[in-house]
């Protein structure tokens, strides 16, 4: 596999990341979500490498893979934008979780539970709703200038579709509440993944 190679954009669904968890050799799991989320619940085994950590050393980390690596989120978005980032690295075999982490837990699937927590997509849903009623309602009984503040969300959330990012997210995550006692680093997420590289006769540990 060379830089050259195409990503190729393949998604599994929840039962067969089951039955790929069943024979894990060559298997890699990475939570591409925050901390507080991964905290919250994730999937036994993963590795938490935030997508703001994964953009920043793609390259290691892309030395780090084998053949088959599954990308995992909240729903499946930030997950294919790791894949596009491990795609140019030139790691084509990628493969993003249908539904993320809940559609696993829905499935059955062996996940670990811990503190509650709102996930990073429920709090941009209810920043960007409350904003919107917010200008809707004091354009009213206000003044019609905080009307432009719907305008505002409604153009942000137009953008961040059509680039397929979320700078709403991004600041929320760091709030003080999206924050857990030891965030991801370098050392911690992506050097302590196993090293594994692909040969020409199948995967090889080194």
């Amino acid at each position: 596999m060379t830089a050259n190679t195409p990503a190729a954009v393949t998604s599994i669904d929840a039962e067969t990341l089951r039955t790929w968890m069943k024979d894990p050799d060559d298997l890699i799991i990475i939570d591409v979500r925050f901390a507080a989320e991964f905290e919250a619940m994730h999937i036994r085994g993963s590795y938490n490498v935030p997508l703001p950590l994964l953009s920043e050393h793609t390259d290691e980390l892309a030395e780090r893979l084998g053949k088959r690596v599954v990308l995992v989120c909240q729903s499946g978005t930030r997950a294919e934008q790791a894949r596009t980032r491990l795609g140019g690295a030139g790691i084509g075999s990628t493969h993003v979780l249908t539904g993320g982490v809940p559609a696993f837990a829905s499935a059955g699937g062996d996940v670990v539970r811990g503190q509650k927590r709102w996930d990073l997509e429920r709090q941009v849903r209810m920043v960007a709703g409350s904003a919107v009623v917010l200008g809707l309602v004091g354009g009213r009984l206000v003044s019609p200038k905080l009307r432009m503040l719907t305008g505002g969300i409604g153009a942000g959330l137009t953008f961040s579709a059509a680039t397929n990012s979320c700078a709403m997210g991004a600041a929320l995550a760091k709030m003080p509440w999206n924050k857990t006692a030891s965030e991801p680093t370098r050392e911690s997420a992506i050097q302590s993944l196993p090293k594994v590289r692909p040969t020409q006769d199948g995967p090889a540990a080194s």
